[in-house]
């Protein structure tokens, strides 16, 4: 380990895993039953929008569970690489700016949709806020942080979500298949 790795506290590394906690509770509480709560103002809102989106678009509690799951093994090797890499780590990197980053999504959502949206209480006062303060120890710590590229962290997190969903559905329809027996 170099001496600037050791320069970068684990607040910086770890700390992704931690506001990630913080944040993904939130959507764990609020995902489930979500969009039926919403429905009235989704179609006012956005009537151009078929139905079956938003029956695409329903949870249950065990998929959030479940892809909640997903989402935080993928975010804790992460931490974990940015920990032994002193943040120095392409994917610790990108996992932060996309965790960063997909809170403005949480917002964008809230606007368009005209309300609450899973996620949106804690994606600007945790996820960004984290996002900076993290890139900003990392630079004050002479680690380069590769935030002009934000294309990585977006993609990480994109195929992060849309593989820990598919993996939450997957699961509980081969349970409900299992059951079913």
């Amino acid at each position: 380990m170099t001496s600037r790795a050791q320069q970068v506290p684990a607040t910086v590394t770890w700390g992704l895993l931690a506001a990630w906690l913080i944040h993904d509770t939130e959507e764990l509480l609020t995902m489930p039953g979500w969009v039926d709560r919403a429905r009235p103002r989704l179609r006012r809102r956005l009537p151009w929008v078929p139905d079956r989106v938003w029956d695409g678009m329903r949870v249950t509690p065990a998929q959030t569970a479940i892809a909640i799951g997903a989402m935080g093994v993928l975010v804790a090797a992460a931490s974990a690489r940015g920990a032994r890499s002193g943040g120095r780590s392409p994917f610790y990197q990108a996992a932060l700016v996309g965790f960063g980053v997909h809170g403005a999504g949480h917002v964008a959502q809230s606007v368009l949709t005209g309300g609450y949206t899973p996620g949106v209480v804690t994606a600007p006062v945790v996820a960004g806020p984290f996002a900076l303060w993290a890139a900003g120890r990392l630079r004050k710590a002479g680690v380069p942080v590769q935030l002009e590229r934000p294309g990585r962290g977006l993609l990480l997190m994109a195929a992060a979500i849309l593989g820990s969903q598919g993996v939450g559905r997957a699961l509980t329809m081969m349970r409900d298949r299992v059951g079913e027996r």
